[in-house]
């Protein structure tokens, strides 16, 4: 079981996640970066980075991506490796909106069918990548749809239910993805399977700063300007060991998330429309903000669906939501949405789990010692 966990859930869903970052992620910043300079005026350089990034967030090349990352994390063999790009491809177009997670349950059943025969046989090279693919494909055809539909009914039905209920669904929705990651799971790679965008994926970032931002202000005593730089831009996962040790060292981030999500639900309103998988990645590298920025100028085509899908179910009428684009619900951003942004993201994660990490300490429930980074 443990090696299930760690092969599946652990090792392939964070290449996937790995992926996502090296294709769908990166061309959105590109690709917005290439249109806010082009209303600056035409040039051959902006119009580069606008092609660059389309290519880059295509679905073919998004499925690629996270299928060699998976396999790479599996530790497959070069052939199936390789092979892998085709039915990533495949798997994350044909799963439509919930592409991410066929792409994920569809790669690793190729990878492992294609390393029962990969270096089994004297012609290695025409076996190993003719089970990968064919495996691969067919799966695609039988299942990506169904699988797509099924995490996409999901994704909605969340963000339905927080658009219906923000204060309850802003207070679940940033512990439990902020939880997801520090644990050693891809929350990342959960919110791009489930297309998390909107008012969920606000309350997502806020829940990944306040375990981000949280854990680097509240070890700053223990761990210094390294700690601070390497759990606040780098990833809070790295007092799992002493979360393990001492379990409530991880109340006082749980408590900031708790208090930050329904902030950015019901005060500020923050949305993610850029990609969904900004949503799971909080302040590493500041891409959880940046997805929030890019998803104001250029929004995702997940967020233009969802918006479509919440026109649909308010019965509007036709002709509003073929009006409803890319360029029609984005968003001109005030003082006051820069402003929530940067209290949810830093502001708030810092002061709060700072201020009530004080009070664990006076209690002795966190003792000297207790956040030391393992490597300082």
């Amino acid at each position: 079981m443990n090696r299930f966990v760690k092969r599946y859930l652990i090792d392939a869903m964070s290449g996937m996640a790995q992926g996502l970052f090296a294709s769908l992620l990166i061309g959105t910043i590109v690709k917005t970066l290439g249109q806010q300079l082009l209303r600056l005026g035409t040039n051959c350089v902006f119009q580069f980075l606008v092609d660059a990034g389309n290519f880059a967030i295509s679905a073919e090349v998004v499925g690629a991506a996270m299928a060699v990352g998976i396999g790479f994390a599996m530790g497959c063999h070069g052939l199936v490796l390789f092979s892998l790009n085709t039915v990533g491809a495949a798997a994350n177009k044909l799963g439509g909106a919930g592409g991410p997670l066929a792409a994920l349950i569809i790669t690793i059943a190729a990878a492992e069918l294609g390393m029962l025969v990969s270096k089994k046989t004297k012609v290695d090279i025409l076996v190993t990548p003719l089970v990968t693919i064919l495996s691969g494909v067919l799966l695609a055809l039988l299942c990506a749809p169904y699988i797509g539909i099924a995490a996409s009914w999901v994704g909605k039905l969340i963000m339905l239910i927080t658009e219906l209920h923000p204060f309850i669904m802003g207070i679940l929705i940033s512990i439990v993805v902020g939880i997801v990651l520090t644990l050693p799971i891809s929350s990342a790679a959960i919110c791009s399977a489930l297309g998390l965008t909107g008012l969920a994926g606000g309350a997502a970032v806020a829940g990944c700063c306040a375990q981000m931002v949280g854990f680097a202000v509240l070890s700053f005593r223990e761990n210094r300007w390294g700690g601070l730089l390497s759990q606040g831009l780098g990833t809070s996962m790295l007092q799992m060991p002493n979360i393990v040790k001492n379990p409530l060292v991880w109340l006082p981030a749980i408590i900031t998330s708790a208090i930050t999500g329904p902030l950015a639900t019901c005060v500020f309103k923050m949305t993610m429309n850029g990609a969904a998988v900004s949503s799971g990645m909080g302040t590493c590298g500041m891409v959880g903000p940046i997805g929030v920025i890019t998803g104001w100028l250029s929004p995702s085509q997940q967020a233009v669906d969802w918006a479509v899908h919440k026109a649909e179910k308010l019965g509007a009428a036709a002709e509003d939501i073929q009006a409803i684009t890319s360029e029609s619900i984005a968003a001109n951003p005030t003082f006051f949405d820069w402003f929530g942004l940067v209290m949810i993201c830093i502001i708030l994660p810092a002061v709060l789990c700072w201020a009530i990490g004080l009070l664990f300490r006076k209690l002795q429930w966190i003792k000297e010692g207790d956040l030391v980074l393992p490597e300082n």
